[in-house]
């Protein structure tokens, strides 16, 4: 597949790849607009294009392949031994310069290009430090709950099928009210096992404002907080991949992309044991434009996105922010929740959430200024997840603490108290002493303060649930790596409905669970409206109310390990199944799957096949039949489902 430059980039990557030049075609290659330039033909950038080498005499085979999938394509050249790259362009007369557009040695163009010398600047930039002194709590909690990179994207989530081809162990959606709040994607490598892979993203576009450099390395720290409520082996095991985005050119850009790829490919990276294999840049991340006369530029921030993999030994162990309330013989659970703080207390806000709904920018911003921490973090995690300690998990990232444990609370459907004394660091002994009352005033106005730190900075971390008869062990592990210092009990779990914050043995907040959540739904609900069928949207909306649901809670009358089609089947003569599909379907070798467990012999059937009489449906006993284009179907509100 191929992005940039088009067939321009991807053929010759080909061709040199093998150590070989090759003539390509141009007017071979398929095209639905008939006025495209020669120039447009060759460098256009249209996506869902792949391109392959295949040998001479296997394409024959090739394509019946496509013919039977109904895959169109187009031989456009061939690999040549001499090093030089032909374009023809069979329009223009033969022997103008014209019909040749190219014509040149393959080192020219793939070979060791001449060093470049950039002289950039970096540029310094002043900004100011967050003042939060007159920020209502209860605002900023409403603000931040609905800012759309906090609040929920079930909108989004909902647009495709999570489900194809079976072997998704982990979607974004939790526990029995489907909550979207998952730390980490997590697929099964077959049908039977237990093994897997998962995938994590992080990225802190918004920091790289502040401190480039910095965003860059918490984009890493969070795609590994994310990955770590997935059972991987070890950190070592992680890759990663680096999308890099900037403006290259304009004032101080360059500087800060080098000093950003510095930051964690010579820095963290290493220090971490992991590397990054892949990735891609689109260094262009800047556009100007005329208004009545008027030059005007905009430039987007240095952007990293890191998208983070891992083998996982068990999909089942994969941990989520859902709480566990019960045990298993249905008693109550006491348990309490953990903030392990990589951030060490320093509560940097620049670029937070919080900062950007007040419309501020902020001063400091978070770092990962101790690698070893982190490394430290996911040796407690899979430990702790080995004993059997960790009970649910979810990382501190957009939103900051306050997010975590509400999302947390949501999923689960509970209230949750947040006692703030030991993260909210109490800095009254720096007041004025000189003036009782306006001692009284510093003290109370620098307690509010460091109580919106501690609850909206967005410095890595992670907040686990654990049971209370566990603390003491659990603290041994987080004391024997390292990070007991930096983490305290800060949650528990209540039993009357609410989320609330204390401070100094005082309720400082506290509103019931259901109202947070549909503030945090409500962005997500307003954009499924215009968007779906408004009813369904209404009836999934208006379920956020009724306390009282359930959510999904199957409840199996059978045994899932019986074989129920032995006493059918005779298993020394299968029935033969033909799994009959067309173009575009998918789940078919689920499907097979599924039919030969279940005793039958399994066989795929395109409809091109039925077609061309290459497969009769009289050879089969039965046909399993994978239709396409089922989210088409009219879709139901929750009541119309139940009375369908």
């Amino acid at each position: 597949m191929y992005c940039h430059g088009g067939i321009s980039n991807a053929f010759p990557e080909l061709a040199d790849g093998a150590g070989l030049g090759a003539q390509f075609q141009l007017r071979k290659v398929p095209l639905e607009e008939s006025g495209m330039s020669p120039a447009e033909i060759w460098c256009n950038e249209s996506q869902e294009r792949y391109v392959l080498a295949i040998e001479a005499k296997d394409l024959e085979l090739f394509t019946s392949l496509c013919e039977r999938e109904r895959c169109p394509f187009a031989v456009v050249g061939e690999a040549t031994t001499e090093r030089q790259l032909q374009l023809n362009d069979s329009k223009e007369a033969v022997g103008s310069d014209a019909a040749m557009p190219i014509d040149m040695p393959m080192e020219v163009l793939l070979g060791k290009p001449p060093r470049m010398h950039r002289d950039v600047k970096r540029v310094s930039q002043e900004f100011e430090e967050l003042d939060v002194t007159d920020a209502d709590l209860a605002q900023s909690i409403a603000w931040v709950l609905q800012q759309p990179t906090v609040a929920s994207k079930s909108f989004l989530i909902t647009i495709g099928d999570r489900t194809v081809g079976g072997l998704n162990a982990r979607d974004p959606f939790v526990g029995p009210w489907q909550v979207p709040v998952a730390d980490c994607a997590v697929t099964l490598m077959d049908y039977k096992g237990y093994r897997g892979e998962a995938m994590a993203m992080g990225e802190r576009t918004p920091l790289a404002v502040i401190d480039a450099p910095a965003a860059a390395k918490m984009a890493v720290g969070e795609a590994i907080t994310n990955l770590l409520s997935a059972d991987i082996r070890r950190l070592e095991d992680v890759k990663l991949s680096a999308n890099w985005m900037a403006a290259c050119g304009a004032p101080g850009e360059d500087a800060k992309l080098y000093d950003s790829v510095k930051a964690i490919g010579m820095d963290l990276c290493p220090a971490l044991g992991i590397s990054i294999p892949v990735g891609k840049d689109s260094l262009s991340m800047a556009t100007a434009w005329q208004d009545n006369g008027q030059s005007k530029k905009v430039v987007s921030p240095v952007s990293l996105i890191i998208s983070a993999f891992a083998s996982v030994q068990d999909v089942r162990k994969t941990t989520t922010p859902l709480l566990k309330l019960k045990d298993e013989s249905g008693s109550d659970l006491e348990t309490e929740l953990i903030l392990i703080d990589l951030g060490r207390g320093k509560n940097r806000m620049a670029g937070s959430i919080l900062a950007q709904v007040l419309n501020q920018s902020g001063k400091s911003a978070p770092n990962v200024d101790h690698p070893e921490d982190l490394k430290a973090l996911a040796a407690a995690i899979i430990e702790l997840r080995k004993a059997d300690q960790l009970l649910a998990y979810h990382d501190r990232s957009d939103g900051g603490l306050f997010a975590c444990v509400a999302e947390m609370a949501f999923a689960s459907h509970t209230g949750i108290s947040i006692n703030v004394d030991m993260i909210a660091v109490d800095v009254g002994q720096e007041a004025d002493w000189g003036d009782a009352k306006n001692w009284a005033q510093q003290v109370s106005g620098r307690r509010h303060e460091q109580t919106m730190r501690a609850l909206f900075n967005e410095e890595l971390g992670a907040v686990i649930q654990i049971r209370k008869s566990d603390r003491d062990a659990v603290f041994a592990v987080l004391r024997k790596l390292g990070l007991s210092a930096y983490s305290h009990v800060i949650a528990k779990p209540n039993t009357n409905g609410r989320i609330e914050i204390w401070r100094d043995a005082k309720n400082i907040f506290a509103e019931p669970r259901e109202v947070l959540q549909k503030m945090w739904a409500n962005t997500s609900y307003q954009i499924a409206r215009l968007r779906d069928n408004p009813d369904c949207a209404d009836s999934e909306f208006a379920l956020l109310e009724n306390i009282a649901d359930a959510g999904m809670s199957p409840k199996l009358t059978f045994d899932i390990a019986d074989d129920i089609s032995a006493p059918f089947l005779n298993k020394n003569a299968r029935p033969k199944v033909a799994i009959l599909r067309e173009q575009g379907v998918n789940s078919h070798v689920e499907m097979a799957y599924a039919m030969n467990w279940a005793g039958f012999d399994s066989y795929d059937v395109h409809m091109s096949d039925l077609l061309s009489s290459k497969s009769k449906l009289d050879d089969f006993r039965t046909l399993a039949g994978i239709i396409p284009g089922a989210d088409s179907w009219p879709k139901f509100t929750r009541n119309q489902a139940e009375q369908y």
